[in-house]
């Protein structure tokens, strides 16, 4: 409840010092008058005296904290988000079943999102067709949960429709506003649906500034390379091949080096003042110090 409690000017603090020293030996000078069998009077006092000194005490020790402004402080972190805008492209075809590929794709990419924890992310998948599972977020938890439960056949296993997957994905960033963005796209096989021409993706990627980043699966001669490397060439990108989870783990390293978000941040200190609860107490404590005062 207290952590981070400070004060202002905690120096004036020391001003209880001569206030204790005062109140010891700066005794006020009456006149005395003298009356036999005054014990009863002194107890009946007594009590109103000690009640009255507690008062002064407390008023005084109450005002020197407010004055020496007793204050909460918060240091706040203010980020300034640069992260980049990323299209995951996953091959689900049924090539992707052999060797388990596609779970070992699957927890490589995830690995990945971890990382990019300034960054929006959107996932597409492709086989006989292609479909956006999850379009642009910040949510990760959504695309990881997602993705932990696709599995080859998803969108069919007979066929691979990479340049369609380009195309729709392409279109994610239509009304993208962000100076980076990327796609990476990872495929075992060729396409053959013959659904979207090669270069209406590519131009359509180069359209919308997107850098896309191809990387071929297996040998090859399970994928094109030479198209592979015409995308990522003609988009800024650049071109991978693994043959290997060690390989593909160490391209995705690769990619999130190449592309790091800018993150900036500002730090403040957010003061929240409380002299004024010591400060109304000591006038409530005052008003009763002259209450009792003049009742005597």
């Amino acid at each position: 409840m207290f952590n981070n409690f400070t004060f202002e000017y905690p120096y004036l603090l020391l001003l209880v010092i001569p206030f204790l020293l005062c109140f010891k030996y700066c005794k006020p000078k009456k006149m005395a008058l003298l009356f036999p069998n005054t014990t009863l009077l002194q107890k009946a006092t007594q009590k109103s005296r000690f009640a009255l000194t507690l008062l002064k005490f407390l008023i005084l020790f109450l005002t020197i904290i407010a004055i020496a402004s007793p204050i909460k402080q918060d240091e706040i972190v203010n980020k300034e988000d640069k992260g980049y805008e990323i299209s995951l492209i996953l091959d689900a075809s049924g090539s992707m079943r052999e060797g388990q590929k596609f779970d070992i794709v699957k927890n490589i990419v995830t690995q990945f999102i971890d990382k990019r924890t300034h960054d929006k992310i959107g996932l597409s998948i492709f086989a006989d067709f292609a479909y956006v599972a999850i379009p642009l977020t910040y949510d990760k938890k959504s695309i990881k949960r997602l993705l932990s439960r696709l599995e080859v056949g998803v969108a069919g296993v007979n066929r691979t429709a990479l340049y369609e997957a380009l195309f729709l994905s392409s279109n994610l960033f239509k009304s993208s506003k962000s100076k980076e963005k990327i796609a990476i796209l990872l495929t075992d096989g060729m396409d053959n649906t013959n659904t979207i021409p090669l270069d209406v993706a590519i131009n359509t990627a180069k359209k919308y500034g997107i850098k896309v980043y191809t990387i071929g699966v297996g040998t090859a001669g399970d994928f094109n390379p030479n198209v592979l490397q015409k995308i990522a060439h003609d988009t800024g990108g650049k071109y991978f091949s693994a043959n290997s989870v060690q390989k593909l783990q160490e391209i995705y390293k690769t990619i999130d080096s190449l592309e790091k978000s800018e993150i900036k941040s500002n730090k403040y200190i957010k003061k929240s003042y409380y002299f004024q609860y010591s400060l109304a107490f000591a006038m409530l404590f005052l008003l009763l110090y002259f209450y009792l005062l003049n009742k005597e």
